[in-house]
């Protein structure tokens, strides 16, 4: 009676007290470029987002934006754990196979990092609670991994444009002041060559005027050899302004997207806005002038591909699911505690029996 009695009890404390258990699962659609950066998440980016997930949801906690009614969810997706519990990728190759097919060797070394699916869990007391905390959880994966890989991105130019600024500018100035050695150097040989005007003969072949040799060539042919090194040294000035005004452009893309990205955790909404900045940018610039639209191109063209994975590339094929798990194991529980209790009862009172009849036994 004590163990029918338990197995009730747990079964009661399963139906009123235990929790949905929620699974969405969202497909990795987009083939993987590593060689480009493209396509869709492998094992490498999911383990990145994976561990800056957490820290994530716990600044939108801290900073009061976590969507309402949802703050709770979101402090469960800061802990670690959390994601190790409901975020499970599913692989191309799992360990077995990589056993059984070990002999095929590179042709499966893509495939091994290769992520199928990923299957997004959460857990609720009521079904339609539990659906909408994993509907939740998916959106907050998605765009919480755009916005982690955007700022990447940005942080990427940022420290870009600072470390390549210094060295343009160290470049053009040692350029301007070997410019003005080869200019002088012309100079010279152009008054050598009035000087001797006989020795106008010219070598069949190439020269470099910084060469020990080359001063015994004769005068036209290191005349040559100089103007040709000072259309060089011009045209790599010319490289190196053109350079100047790309990072221009880009420090003045970063001046606005930079603050957004640290108030906007929506990465795909982000992705939006960065590009309605670069489309503004870009009419701002003369339509011909290819050179200065080349970053902006560059740009558009990284943010579209993270809008592409994190919007279009995981996918949920399937409704979500909401199942209530694990009544046999609350009965059986109950069950096992209940015989228990009983058993511990009956042994007291039969030692408690004992004790009286073995007092009652004894001499007086």
């Amino acid at each position: 009676m004590a163990a029918l009695l338990g197995g009730v009890v747990g079964f009661l404390g399963w139906q009123f007290l235990g929790s949905y258990q929620a699974e969405l699962t969202l497909l990795n659609s987009n083939k993987v470029d590593a060689t480009r950066g493209e396509g869709g998440l492998d094992l490498v980016s999911w383990r990145a987002i994976a561990q800056s997930l957490p820290n994530l949801a716990d600044q939108i906690v801290q900073e009061g934006k976590a969507p309402e009614g949802s703050e709770a969810l979101y402090r469960q997706m800061s802990e670690p754990a959390w994601w190790q519990k409901n975020a499970q990728p599913t692989y191309a190759l799992s360990k077995a196979d990589m056993k059984d097919l070990a002999a095929i060797g590179k042709e499966l070394d893509g495939a091994s990092t290769s992520i199928l699916s990923i299957t997004m869990g959460a857990a609720a007391q009521s079904r339609e609670a539990a659906l909408q905390n994993v509907r939740q959880a998916a959106h907050f994966m998605l765009s919480g991994g755009a916005y982690l890989q955007l700022r990447n991105v940005l942080n990427g130019y940022e420290s870009e444009a600072i470390a390549t600024r210094a060295e343009i500018d160290r470049q053009i100035s040692a350029t301007q002041i070997e410019l003005a050695y080869l200019q002088a150097r012309a100079v010279s040989l152009e008054g050598l060559l009035k000087r001797f005007p006989a020795d106008q003969k010219q070598a069949g072949q190439v020269v470099d005027p910084k060469d020990s040799g080359a001063k015994y060539l004769p005068i036209g042919t290191q005349i040559i050899a100089v103007n040709t090194e000072i259309h060089q040294k011009r045209e790599l000035l010319s490289r190196l302004g053109d350079r100047l005004t790309q990072i221009e452009i880009t420090k003045r893309f970063l001046q606005e997207a930079i603050p957004r990205s640290r108030t906007q955790f929506d990465g795909v909404q982000l992705a939006g806005y960065l590009l309605e900045l670069e489309r503004g940018i870009r009419q701002s610039l003369p339509p011909a002038d290819l050179k200065a639209r080349l970053p902006l191109d560059l740009l558009r063209a990284r943010v579209l591909i993270i809008k592409d994975r994190f919007s279009n590339g995981l996918q949920a094929n399937t409704a979500p699911t909401a199942k209530k798990r694990g009544m046999v194991k609350s009965t059986a529980a109950g069950t096992a505690l209940g015989l228990g209790l009983a058993l511990m009862w009956l042994l007291g009172r039969a030692l408690l029996r004992r004790a009286r009849r073995d007092k009652g036994a004894a001499p007086n």
